[in-house]
Formats: C-alpha cells, sequence, structure tokens
C-alpha cells in the first residue's frame, strides 16, 4: 500500500511530461523534480545556512549569499572564503582543520570543490554531469563520502581523495543522501528516501550491505543527520504534526530521544566536535536565518550571533527603484547572483535565475564593478533592465520603468492564480502577508492559496480563514487543494469551511477503500457558494491517442464534468501539457458541459526552488470595481482566458468569451488582440475545437490586431487560442500559450450533433478505461456509488452518440 501511496503521489502531483520537467541532469527512478529539488537540493539565502563546526570547535562554516564563510566563534566576524559565479553551500570540514568540502552550484549542475582555509584556493574533488550532494570527510581524511547521480539515481559513493578511485556503496533505486561516516569506517548513517514513501535514517554496514533503520516517516521533506565526532550519537530534525524537532539517536541502541519541543523549524543540525552542543540555523519571521546551539542534554537555545561580515573586497552600494514592485534578478560582476536581507531568494528553474522581491525601491550590497538588473512585474509590462557600475565605499542608484504594453485593468480584465501553495515542506514558514508581497510584485490581481495535506500533515490550516477583500488588489482568500490521488485532485475556492477527509482512496491508510466519489467535494463547494476545479488533469499532448493514453486522465473528471457538477477545470499549469488538458475540455465543451476555465501556477511558495506565482495565471472580465464575488462569478460564466504570457482580447459579433452570438449558421465576424511580452507563434481561432482560421503571432515582444471572419454551425462553441514559442521572463513556464473561454452559438450549452457525438465517443472510451481501473483498484470492495455515478454518464453519453 505504500509503494502504491507514493506512486500515485508522484502521478498525481507530477505528471510524466509537462512543460516544465526538470533543470539539473534527470535522476532516474524519480517520476518529478519538483520534489527533489525542491527538497534535496542545497538553497541559497543571505544568511547562515549549513552549519559546520570547525574540529577544533573554534569557528564554524557556514553558506550565506552563495558563498562559504567562516565564523570566528569568539569574536564572532564571519569572513567569506569563496568566490565566483557559482552559488556556494552545505561546507564540510576536513577533519584537520585545513579544507573544508563544499557543493558549488552553477545553475544546472552541483559539483563537490575544496578550498584551502588558508590560502582560499580551490579545487575540484567530484566534478561529473550529474547532481552530486552532501560531502563528508572519513575520520583519517583519506576517503570524501558523498551522494551521487552519477549512475543514474541518487546514491551513496566513496572517494578514495589519493587516488581519486571511486566505490558505490548504494545501488537501490530512489534516493540516498547525507553520508555521515563512523569514525571506524566500518559502516555508514544515511537519509533513505527510496522505500515507498517511507523516509528513514538508516545506518548501512560498508562491504556488507546490512541496513539497521534509525527513524522512519513519510515525507520528511527538511530532514538532515548530523553524526557526533565520536560516531555514536545522530542528531537530526524530524517533523511534528506542527513543526520540527531536535532528536537524538543512540547508534548503541534504545529509542530516540527528542532534544526539543518547540514550535519552529530547524535546519541542518550539526554537532561541536566535543559533543556538548548542536548547532542549527531557523528561519525568523522576516524570513533571515540565525544560527543557534542547544546543549545535548537539552535547556534553553541559545543564538550564535553575528557582529560583522567580512567580504575580504571593496565592497559597493546599489540602489535600484522600480516603477512598481517587482520581481528582481540581480547579478555582480562575476554574475553571481546578489541577494538581500529580509527577501527570500528563488531559484527560476525554467531560466536558470534566481529571483526575489522588491517593493520598489531596494538598496543591495556588492563587490565592486559591474551590476547587472532584471526586473518584472506581471504579464502586462516589459521586462526593465540595465546595468550600473558599482565603486567600493559609494551607493550607485539603478532607476528602472515599466513600459506597458496594454493594461487589462483599464477594460475591466482582472488576473488571478487558483492552485498555489503557502507552506508544502519547504525550509520557510510563510505568512499570507508574504504572499500579498508576491502579488503585488506579479501584478496579479486575486491569488487563492490551496491548503494541502503533505501525506498526513494538514498545511495552512491556521490560514483557511484569513481573507483579504477590501482596500484593492491584490485579494486573497486560501482555499483547499483536496487530494484523492486515484480519482483526482479537486480545488475548491470560497468556501467557508474545509472538506473531510482531506484526502482518500487506494493507496491510502485508513481511507483506502472509501466508495467517496469527488462529487461529495464538488458539492460542498456549490452548497457555500464557492467554486470548483480539476488540479493539473493531463499531462500529455493527446489523451485520447490510445488507449495507454487515457489513463492519463483522471478517473472521476469525466463523471465530474458530463453530470454538471463540475464548475472548472484548470487548463494551464506549470506542471501539465496545456494543449492536451484543452483537448480534454474541448469533448466536455462539445457534449454541451458548460465548465469554465481556470489556472494556476502550482508552485510552492515556501520553496527555494520554484516558479513565480502568478506566471500561469487566469484572467477574468468583471462587472464594475473589482470584488472576490464579482470576480468568481465572472469565472463562472466563463467570461475569462487563461494565459502563461500572453493577453487575448477576443470578441466575434462584438461579444465576447462568456457571452452568446446568434446560433443561426453563417459568416460571423471576429476581432482578435493580442498582447505579449514574449514572443508567440502561432495565433488560432477554433470552432467546436476544431481550428478554422490561424495566422503567424508575435515573433517578438508587442501588439498585433486580427480581424476576419468565419464560418459556423447552429450549435457549439467559439474561442481563440495563441501557442509555441519558448518563452522568457516575465513568464516561466516555457511553453507560450493563452487561450480563452467559449462564445457559444445560441445559447450556453449548445452543441453540435456531429461534434457532440464524436466527443461522447471519446468521452465513452476513456470512461471504460477510467471505470476499469476503479474495479481494479476497489477489487473486493463494494463501490455502489462510483459504480452509480460511471453508469448514469454512461447513459448519458450513449444516448448522445445515440447508441444504446
Amino acid at each position: 500500500m505504500r509503494a502504491a501511496l507514493i506512486a500515485l503521489l508522484l502521478l498525481a502531483a507530477s505528471p510524466g511530461w509537462a512543460q516544465w520537467t526538470h533543470r539539473y541532469k534527470k535522476v532516474e527512478g524519480y517520476s518529478h523534480h519538483v520534489y527533489l529539488e525542491g527538497f534535496e537540493l542545497p538553497i541559497l539565502a543571505a544568511s547562515p545556512t549549513d552549519p559546520a563546526p570547525s574540529p577544533d570547535g573554534g569557528s564554524l562554516a557556514f553558506a550565506a549569499y552563495g558563498y562559504i564563510w567562516i565564523l570566528d566563534l569568539e569574536t564572532r566576524v564571519a569572513t567569506r572564503l569563496t568566490r565566483g559565479a557559482g552559488v556556494d553551500s552545505r561546507p564540510a570540514w576536513a577533519p584537520d582543520g585545513s579544507s573544508i568540502a563544499f557543493l558549488r552550484d552553477d545553475a544546472s549542475d552541483l559539483d563537490i570543490l575544496s578550498v584551502d582555509v588558508q590560502t582560499g584556493a580551490m579545487q575540484a574533488l567530484v566534478d561529473t554531469d550529474a547532481i552530486e550532494l552532501d560531502p563528508a570527510y572519513s575520520a583519517d581524511g583519506a576517503f570524501l563520502y558523498y551522494s551521487s547521480a552519477e549512475a543514474g539515481d541518487l546514491d551513496l559513493w566513496r572517494l578514495q581523495i589519493a587516488t581519486r578511485e571511486k566505490m558505490r556503496l548504494t545501488s537501490s533505486r530512489g534516493l540516498e543522501r547525507r553520508p555521515l561516516p563512523r569514525p571506524d569506517g566500518e559502516s555508514v548513517v544515511f537519509l533513505d528516501k527510496r522505500r515507498g514513501g517511507i523516509d528513514r535514517v538508516v545506518e548501512l554496514e560498508i562491504g556488507g550491505g546490512a541496513e539497521r533503520e534509525l527513524m522512519s516517516q513519510s515525507i520528511v521533506s527538511q530532514a538532515h543527520p548530523g553524526l557526533s565526532a565520536d560516531g555514536d550519537t545522530v542528531v537530526v530534525n524530524w517533523p511534528a504534526p506542527e513543526n520540527y524537532d531536535l532528536w537524538l539517536v543512540d547508534l548503541e541502541g534504545g529509542d530516540p530521544i527528542r532534544l526539543n519541543a518547540r514550535a519552529g523549524l530547524p535546519l541542518a543540525p550539526a554537532f561541536s566536535p566535543d559533543g556538548d552542543w548542536v548547532y542549527f540555523v531557523e528561519a525568523d519571521d522576516q524570513l533571515t536565518f540565525h544560527v543557534y546551539r542547544v546543549r545535548t542534554v537539552g535547556g534553553d537555545v541559545e543564538r550564535v550571533s553575528i557582529r560583522a561580515w567580512d567580504w575580504r573586497e571593496p565592497m559597493a552600494f546599489v540602489r535600484i527603484q522600480t516603477t512598481a514592485p517587482a520581481r528582481l534578478s540581480v547579478t555582480d560582476r562575476d554574475g553571481h547572483p546578489v541577494v538581500v536581507p529580509q527577501q527570500m531568494p528563488r531559484f527560476d528553474g525554467t531560466h536558470g535565475k534566481v529571483f526575489w522581491y522588491s517593493p520598489g525601491v531596494v538598496t543591495v550590497q556588492v563587490p565592486e564593478g559591474p551590476v547587472r538588473v532584471t526586473a518584472a512585474h506581471g504579464f502586462s509590462s516589459l521586462p526593465a533592465s540595465g546595468e550600473v557600475d558599482a565603486r567600493a565605499g559609494e551607493t550607485a542608484t539603478l532607476d528602472l520603468e515599466f513600459e506597458k504594453i496594454w493594461d487589462p485593468r483599464d477594460d475591466g480584465w482582472y488576473s488571478g492564480d487558483h492552485h498555489y501553495h503557502m507552506n508544502y515542506g519547504g525550509p520557510y514558514r510563510l505568512v499570507p502577508q508574504d504572499l500579498l508581497k508576491q502579488l503585488r510584485a506579479e501584478d496579479v490581481d486575486v491569488g487563492t492559496p490551496l491548503m494541502a495535506n503533505l501525506q498526513h500533515r494538514f498545511n495552512d490550516v491556521e490560514f483557511f480563514n484569513y481573507r483579504r477583500l477590501g482596500h484593492g488588489a491584490p485579494l486573497l482568500s486560501f482555499g483547499q487543494e483536496i487530494r484523492s490521488h486515484f480519482l483526482g485532485h479537486v480545488g475548491i475556492i470560497n468556501v467557508d469551511a474545509p472538506f473531510w477527509p482531506w484526502y482518500w482512496g487506494p493507496g491510502y491508510p485508513v481511507y483506502g477503500s472509501d466508495d467517496r466519489p469527488n462529487v461529495d467535494v464538488l458539492a460542498h463547494a456549490r452548497r457555500q457558494g464557492g467554486v470548483s476545479s480539476y488540479m493539473h488533469p493531463v499531462s500529455i499532448a493527446d489523451p485520447f491517442a490510445d488507449e495507454d493514453s487515457l489513463r492519463a486522465i483522471p478517473v472521476d473528471v469525466i463523471p465530474d464534468a458530463v453530470l454538471g457538477d463540475l464548475d472548472a477545470l484548470e487548463i494551464a499549469c506549470l506542471w501539465i501539457n496545456e494543449m492536451g488538458t484543452s483537448e480534454l475540455w474541448y469533448r466536455f465543451l462539445n457534449v454541451g458541459a458548460t465548465i469554465a476555465a481556470s489556472a494556476g501556477t502550482d508552485t510552492m511558495a515556501d520553496y527555494y526552488r520554484t516558479m513565480a506565482v502568478g506566471t500561469t495565471r487566469l484572467y477574468v472580465k468583471v462587472d464594475g470595481e473589482l470584488h472576490l464575488e464579482s470576480y468568481l462569478e465572472a469565472l463562472r460564466q466563463g467570461r475569462s482566458f487563461v494565459s502563461t504570457g500572453p493577453l487575448l482580447d477576443f470578441r466575434v459579433d462584438g461579444v465576447l468569451p462568456g457571452g452568446v452570438v446568434d446560433g443561426d449558421a453563417g459568416t460571423l465576424a471576429f476581432e482578435l488582440r493580442l498582447a505579449s511580452t514574449i514572443a508567440v507563434d502561432r495565433v488560432e481561432i477554433l470552432v467546436n475545437g476544431k481550428p478554422v482560421w490561424d495566422d503567424d503571432a508575435l515573433s517578438e515582444a508587442g501588439e498585433r490586431r486580427f480581424q476576419g471572419e468565419i464560418e459556423v454551425g447552429t450549435g457549439g462553441w467559439i474561442a481563440a487560442r495563441v501557442q509555441g514559442g519558448g518563452g522568457g521572463w516575465p513568464g516561466m513556464n516555457g511553453f507560450a500559450f493563452a487561450h480563452t473561454s467559449p462564445i457559444w452559438l445560441g445559447e450556453r450549452g449548445s452543441t453540435d450533433p456531429t461534434a457532440a457525438a464524436e466527443a461522447a465517443r471519446d468521452l465513452l472510451r476513456a470512461l471504460d478505461v477510467a471505470f476499469a481501473r476503479v474495479q481494479q483498484a476497489y477489487e473486493g470492495v463494494e463501490t455502489p456509488r462510483l459504480d452509480a455515478r460511471f453508469n448514469e454518464t454512461r447513459d448519458k453519453l450513449q444516448a448522445i452518440v445515440g447508441e444504446p
């Protein structure tokens, strides 16, 4: 059951093919890199992370600003040790204290280097085209232990430093990282994430292969064990229902002991060499990390303050001013990303850029020399960039002005991101005010972050009733993503009470055999005036290509759509195929289901490696002033378009999406305005899902207007679509796409008989595959409610086809 659960989790939350797949070389045995890169890879912060006490106990190495630093624990002065374009992290001391091994991230690969503590000279230790992580020296300094995907998946390796001979220590499929060799060299403690969704701290006998489990739990996203110098005790940060605690594990046996219990998120614990202290870092409410320590016998937690930062070279300042709150990417003369305290950095995995948010004016500290800044402010403005020469001891100024290509608000269009998560297992604990800063900088008018479970832990429950509905945009209102991994994920927004249970179905404990169709969730939302949508529905380009492709369609979505219980379908999302999802949507529309389009990023805002909120979004045409109720009513009515960057204003005989034009067959005039900050390949007009007119779109950022005539039948719908082009900032989807909701012929839900019959046949094929999956997954369990839904749907589709 556990193996099935993790497989379903990864398939449902992260399709096998998506617009974004992976930034770093693919690790085999892992369905989607969003979680691997978000949980396992190092982060960048303008404050200390990855503390590593020196062998003599007099100093502490750590990572900050993308460099390795050494903090003198007596003077509390931190001195920078490394330099260069790459981002450095996870320092590990050589036993004699002469050098430090560390990770260097060049935005597409992670390698292991070492730096001489006295001279700063650096050399490569492990440099392959695969991900390397977590260096650790043996007690005698002869070997370097580390994790690498050199053989395909993340395994433990050992390098004999003198001969450069490498030995692979593990070969099981999955993730093995953070090796901690015991002093006798006969075993290694490590973090094991290969056992069907259960993460473990394990001791492995080197050579013999025998394993001993020390701790285990499902999805311990931030766990990072440390080992005492005598090799007898492990410390690990381990999740509790509401927070993480520090635990001690005696390798000679016995139950783990909780070292401290407080409402926090301690990260990267490490022992002092004498074993008296455990050092760790934790972020405060300003998203700044601090170093702390606690005695191994327990007691009060002490903060290890940093009195001064010695950059070991002349430093300068740059004052950056933008005409609106902005997303910034700043690099220094070496191309090294520049970050600032109290602004959480993030890494754009599509374009390889570090970014963070400015309220409009911010001052950064940089080494002297040229500084390059790129700023973005949503889909309506061209990105702005500039360069300034920073001189030591001075403050240079750079003013950047955003140029609007079209302001949709002037015409009553407002944007929203309806699928993202505030806290989802990342290294920070965010609050709604953090999301508001992002929405302002991304020029998003409405945000509906979704509570969601991370296995059996419920995230952001305490914020469910948070609403920011007045004082102008951005509006913020929490919703919920309900996850029956087997049946399909459903998002609900604008509800007063969450749905329980949050998850059920095959693969889950306790609720694994529940005969509970997703319509229960949809009805829960409608009773409260909310809106429901299926999340990230389709991951492939053509879900109707063959029987295997039909399995890409969520099991329960066809009954929910065809029987009229579903409000919206997420047409655009970072992790899906927009064209394949559209093909499913077209068939629903063609059988008369008036399902609105929705969109969202499905980004995890507390991750370092994540795309920006709002980089996939929905625009709706609101009557009058912006209010959440008027916005949601426009969403339900389909007065909308989805976008990964391009903006559309489409009209047929003057009627906008969501409206109705004369249903008599004949010729209709259309007008289309396309504005985009990124190039787009093709623009198309569709009738009942088939292109009837197309043209070249935009070879570069700008605006273009189209008009013409199309022939239509007596029923069905018309829509506009633009697609193609890799896309650049401000987008992060990697695929330029926008699609209007339908303009209906004659009346909402009208159909063309031929198109309806064809769509119904396709949906029946998919329904049969889905029902067979239900029967297989629930084998031995009676499911009268699910069976009834499928039977009713089959009857309705067969009536459309005209077959018994």
